[in-house]
């Protein structure tokens, strides 16, 4: 068994109406209440866009660090955020001699976007799987999207100042404590694999643990709690509909007023 367990936050009443992420409270899409039964949706669930995203990792002075851009506040779709190079997969990155690879096409996705957003270069091969991690059904923008890890080049990072206005370099512990502090913003796939990273020194442990992760395709199951919300993944002992009490494994993030926390441990 292994776990995973962190505290954070950033600005909770904020991000807990984050429209982009979450859904809104107060605007009719039922939820789970605790130790209840999935309700019906009535609302269309909206088809989550393809994307790619790399999280760039370094060796420094303290220890392993991972490259964070910010995204211009303005932007719809987490404006303000603090987040790894990535964005939507488009026509062009398909394969030619494999359209129909989707692995491929995120990977082609990923290299572009870590060029566009950050000014750097890497390959496809040196992209390390992840997760698969789906928006959850209740959002009214929804991304399914390929994360990948890789060795950050030498290059010196450069943003557009457009779409991303700001970078910079942190240890996954540093990452998580600005969160709670309320001095960052950090989506839920964000938050969720900076935690699973904390538990690395270098970049050569990490990537060779990634290696042996299992192919996981995450899709979140939402429920309002008191002080806030807890999303649910499918090895979770309460996932579908069951007891938020139930014994059994753990695998869900905690989205409180007093905090973030994700728990992995099956």
């Amino acid at each position: 068994m292994y776990v995973y367990l962190e505290r954070g936050g950033s600005n909770p009443a904020e991000v807990l109406r984050d429209p982009a992420n979450r859904g809104v409270r107060g605007s009719g899409t039922p939820r789970r209440p605790v130790g209840g039964t999935l309700p019906l949706v009535s609302a269309t669930v909206v088809t989550p866009r393809p994307a790619a995203s790399v999280m760039l990792v370094r060796p420094g002075a303290g220890g392993l660090e991972i490259l964070f851009l910010r995204r211009n506040p303005t932007l719809a779709f987490h404006g303000g955020y603090w987040v790894f190079p990535g964005g939507r997969i488009d026509a062009e990155d398909a394969d030619a001699a494999a359209p129909g690879d989707e692995e491929a096409a995120a990977r082609r996705a990923a290299v572009r976007e870590a060029r566009e957003e950050a000014g750097v270069e890497v390959t496809p091969e040196s992209l390390a799987f992840a997760v698969h991690w789906t928006t959850p059904e209740v959002s009214p923008i929804r991304f399914a999207t390929w994360f990948f890890v890789a060795p950050a080049p030498m290059e010196r990072i450069t943003v557009d100042g457009g779409e991303i206005h700001a970078h910079q370099w942190l240890r996954p512990s540093d990452a998580l404590a600005r969160q709670a502090a309320g001095e960052i913003k950090l989506a839920a796939p964000t938050f969720a694999l900076t935690t699973r990273m904390a538990a690395f020194a270098d970049v050569d442990t990490l990537l060779a643990a990634v290696a042996g992760w299992p192919d996981e395709r995450l899709l979140g199951d939402l429920l309002d709690v008191e002080g806030g919300q807890v999303a649910l993944y499918h090895q979770d002992a309460a996932h579908g509909g069951r007891p938020l009490d139930l014994p059994g494994p753990r695998h869900r993030l905690w989205m409180l007023e007093s905090g973030w926390r994700y728990e992995r441990a099956f």
